[in-house]
C-alpha cells in the first residue's frame, strides 16, 4: 500500500473507463480535504450571498427576482468552479481526475437511468407527499419561487439552471470530486472501491441539500444518478442522468415561477 500524500489521497489503479494513457499521469495531490474545502465554500458562499441579498429586504418581504436567481445559482457555481481549479492546480485537471470524457454510450445510459430516475422521483414524491403533506414535501427552491412571480426571461433562466447547469455543478462536486477521492482511498489496508464511492456520494448528496424532511426522498432520487457513474466509471453518464431526472421538476418550477401553476 502506498502511503497517502499531503493531499490525503493514495495511489491506486485507474478507475474504470480510464484510458491507457492515464496510467502515466502523476498521482493527484488532492483527496477528501479538497471535497471538504469545496463543501465549505458552498455553505459559506450561500450564507454570505444570502446575507447580502437579505440585507435590504424587510422582514416578510419577498426577495426580488434578481436576488432569487443569484441566491439560487451562484453558490453552486462557485463551489463547482473551486473543484475544477483544485483538480487543475493539485492534479491533472478535471478530464483526468474526475473521469470526465465524451462518450455516446455514456449519454445513452445516462438518458435511460435518468428516465428511471424520473419514474422513481414521481412515484417517490407522490408517496412522500401523502406521508408528510404537500407543504412539507415541497423543495426549498419550489418554496422560494412560489411567491415570487417572474418574467418569462427570468423563469427561463431558472429553468435552464435547474435542468442543465445545476446538475453539472452538483455532479462535479459529488460524483466527481467526492467519488474520485473515495475511489483512491485506502483505509486499514482495504480499498473502498467504486461501490463505497457510490454509497457515500449518494448519502452525502442527499444530506447536503439541508432539507431534513426530504433526505430519504433525495436518496431515492440520487440512486439512478449514482448508478450511471458506477456502471460507466465516468462522470458524463451521471451528469446526463441528473439532467434528465431534473427536467420535469424544472418544468414544474418554471410554470410555478410564471404563475401558471401552483407549487
Amino acid at each position: 500500500m502506498t502511503a497517502p500524500d499531503a493531499g490525503g489521497a493514495a495511489s491506486s489503479e485507474p478507475a474504470s473507463g480510464s484510458t491507457a494513457e492515464s496510467t502515466a499521469l502523476p498521482r493527484p495531490r488532492w483527496g477528501f480535504g479538497a471535497f471538504i474545502l469545496v463543501e465549505c465554500v458552498l455553505l459559506a458562499s450561500a450564507a454570505l450571498i444570502g446575507a447580502i441579498l437579505y440585507r435590504d429586504t424587510e422582514p416578510g418581504e419577498a426577495l426580488s427576482v434578481r436576488n432569487v436567481l443569484i441566491g439560487t445559482m451562484l453558490p453552486t457555481v462557485i463551489a463547482a468552479s473551486t473543484a475544477l481549479v483544485i483538480t487543475k492546480v493539485r492534479g491533472n485537471g478535471p478530464l483526468a481526475d474526475l473521469n470526465l470524457s465524451w462518450r455516446w454510450d455514456d449519454v445513452k445510459l445516462g438518458l435511460k437511468l435518468g428516465l428511471l430516475g424520473l419514474v422513481l422521483t414521481s412515484v417517490g414524491a407522490w408517496i412522500w407527499t401523502e406521508i408528510v403533506g404537500e407543504r412539507n414535501a415541497q423543495s426549498a427552491i419550489g418554496a422560494l419561487v412560489e411567491n415570487t412571480p417572474m418574467s418569462v426571461q427570468a423563469a427561463i433562466v431558472m429553468f435552464l439552471y435547474l435542468w442543465l447547469l445545476g446538475p453539472i455543478c452538483e455532479e462535479i462536486i459529488y460524483r466527481g470530486l467526492l467519488w474520485s477521492a473515495t475511489e483512491r482511498l485506502e483505509w486499514r489496508k482495504e480499498k473502498w472501491g467504486r461501490f463505497a464511492a457510490f454509497v457515500l456520494s449518494t448519502a452525502v448528496f442527499a444530506v447536503s441539500h439541508l432539507e431534513p424532511l426530504r433526505t430519504s426522498l433525495l436518496i431515492v432520487i440520487s440512486i439512478p444518478i449514482g448508478l450511471a457513474r458506477l456502471i460507466t466509471g465516468r462522470l458524463l453518464g451521471s451528469i446526463v442522468a441528473h439532467q434528465m431526472n431534473n427536467f420535469l421538476p424544472a418544468v414544474a418550477i418554471l410554470l410555478t415561477a410564471l404563475g401558471i401553476a401552483e407549487a
